[in-house]
């Protein structure tokens, strides 16, 4: 078959909706929480109460330039984050509170290009690809009005090009620094793993893990994170590795939230891309149980879907 066609078909072939809804839930929320520290502090932050990186006059390392806001402008941005942020993870009104939480998401990230980290600039495409998907459609807001109205019940497999996105978008990242690692130091020294543990984001758990657990283990488990990162496409492509893939996945970013303190929020958003895209589906069947009864099955209808494929 070509294979232009089965990627094709693989894009568009039904998915459980339910993957979308664990992502629209938790994703909001760890970006919330990584934001929270800036958000308190708004108009120092986005406003002209603080420090700004002045105009460069069109220089190639200042491609945008941003002005800042007044103190009432760089709070109400802020205000309309939060309030958008957790609508969508509520799922009300979806798709409209998800484009304004990835439009203030994608401003700030321009706005003070400085304070730009991973998860700001990751987080407008996560939240765009929620938005213009289905993901509002179980276990929301949204979902409960339109039964409670009289709609029948959500389906429970859609085409759903968003979700593939979303589950690609972590190989692509996986792989990407398994291909700057192996060009940097990472084959070279064998203690590359160590040393990070010791720097600024170090936490009780990653000094008492460093003094405590041996070098030859640092290596090791720095080879095995270089051979996950870079051979991504492989582990999460092959259906016979894809779960131990999700697993070795969620307990490297488990790990990381809890060995480099600041880094805990990029850590929850990834896990939450991994679970709700490849957390085995036997897995999710009590959320599924539970979406069923926050779309308030009435009497006399039948699901559109009865049963969840992957």
């Amino acid at each position: 078959m070509n294979p232009f066609l089965r990627l094709w078909d693989w894009l568009h072939e039904p998915v459980p909706v339910l993957r979308l809804a664990l992502i629209r839930i938790a994703a909001p929320l760890a970006i919330l929480g990584f934001m929270a520290g800036r958000l308190a502090h708004a108009d120092e932050w986005i406003g002209d109460q603080g420090f700004r990186v002045p105009d460069l006059g069109g220089d190639w390392r200042q491609p945008l330039y941003v002005p800042a806001l007044p103190a009432w402008g760089a709070w109400a941005i802020a205000s309309i984050m939060v309030a958008s942020g957790l609508a969508c993870a509520l799922g009300v009104k979806t798709r409209w509170s998800g484009l304004t939480f990835a439009a203030t998401l994608a401003f700030v990230a321009v706005a003070d290009r400085l304070a730009a980290f991973t998860v700001s600039k990751m987080s407008p495409a996560v939240v765009i690809a929620l938005a213009v998907g289905p993901a509002g459609s179980r276990l929301s807001w949204d979902a409960w009005w339109r039964r409670a109205h009289g709609s029948k019940l959500p389906r429970k497999l859609r085409p759903a090009v968003s979700l593939r996105f979303l589950q690609l978008l972590p190989v692509f990242i996986y792989s990407s620094s398994g291909i700057a690692k192996e060009r940097g130091d990472w084959l070279k020294v064998p203690l590359v793993l160590w040393t990070q543990l010791h720097d600024s984001y170090q936490t009780s758990l990653s000094f008492f893990l460093a003094e405590h657990i041996p070098g030859w283990a640092w290596t090791l488990m720095q080879g095995l994170v270089l051979m996950f990162e870079m051979g991504a496409p492989l582990w999460f492509g092959w259906s016979r590795t894809r779960h131990l893939a999700f697993l070795f996945g969620v307990g490297m970013h488990l790990m990381i939230g809890l060995m480099f303190g600041p880094v805990l929020w990029f850590a929850l958003l990834m896990m939450a891309v991994l679970i709700g895209g490849y957390a085995p589906l036997s897995w999710l069947a009590p959320i599924d149980a539970l979406a069923d009864r926050v779309e308030r099955r009435k009497r006399g209808t039948v699901p559109a879907t009865t049963e969840v494929t992957s």
